[in-house]
């Protein structure tokens, strides 16, 4: 009984924290001032609301302009897989959730097809079906190790590449600013 109410609790403080960042995102957008600490956290908080877009990925494009677009590329990636956790929680902890769904059963169905490559390709698209993918992977038991190797890999990919695109488009602005 007691596991049923530590369940339940972990799923309220998730769905909690996902408002509050919504609900504050102006507030927390101010981290950029603070360089790569601050996409760092960024791109945690961003990623550890459930289906609720954040916008992470302007942080990193952004950041990519301003400073070595590897590392933010990276520092990202770090930051939004640390994120992730929340969905993978509240997959372990609602497992009832899952089964009346119909994007979970469908994100499901490929992880029950494609395996860890569902959430490989599902990280390094940018798209809202990577939390549920999060999610089933917690309620299907996936080994947490797993699940965050997987995607690490792909937000690495993600954010290298709007990183650099960031890092372009800045030279590419510069050079019709200075005409």
């Amino acid at each position: 009984m007691k596991t049923k109410y530590k369940k339940i609790i972990a799923l309220v403080f998730i769905i909690l924290m996902s408002l509050s960042i919504v609900i504050f995102w102006d507030e927390i957008k101010q981290l950029e001032s603070y360089g790569y600490l601050g996409i760092f956290i960024i791109s945690i908080l961003g990623s550890a609301t459930i289906v609720i877009p954040a916008p992470t990925i302007i942080a990193t494009f952004i950041g990519g302009g301003i400073f070595n677009p590897f590392l933010v590329g990276v520092i990202s990636a770090l930051g939004a897989t640390i994120g992730e956790l929340t969905g993978y929680i509240a997959g372990s902890s609602g497992r009832s959730i899952i089964n009346k769904e119909e994007k979970l059963v469908r994100v499901e169905g490929w992880m029950k097809k494609y395996g860890l490559w569902t959430i490989f390709v599902l990280a390094v698209i940018p798209n809202p079906l990577f939390d549920l993918a999060g999610m089933v992977s917690g309620a299907g038991k996936i080994p947490v190790w797993k699940f965050l190797i997987v995607t690490l890999l792909g937000k690495t990919i993600k954010f290298l590449t709007i990183a650099f695109i960031g890092a372009g488009s800045v030279g590419v602005l510069g050079s019709f600013i200075n005409k």
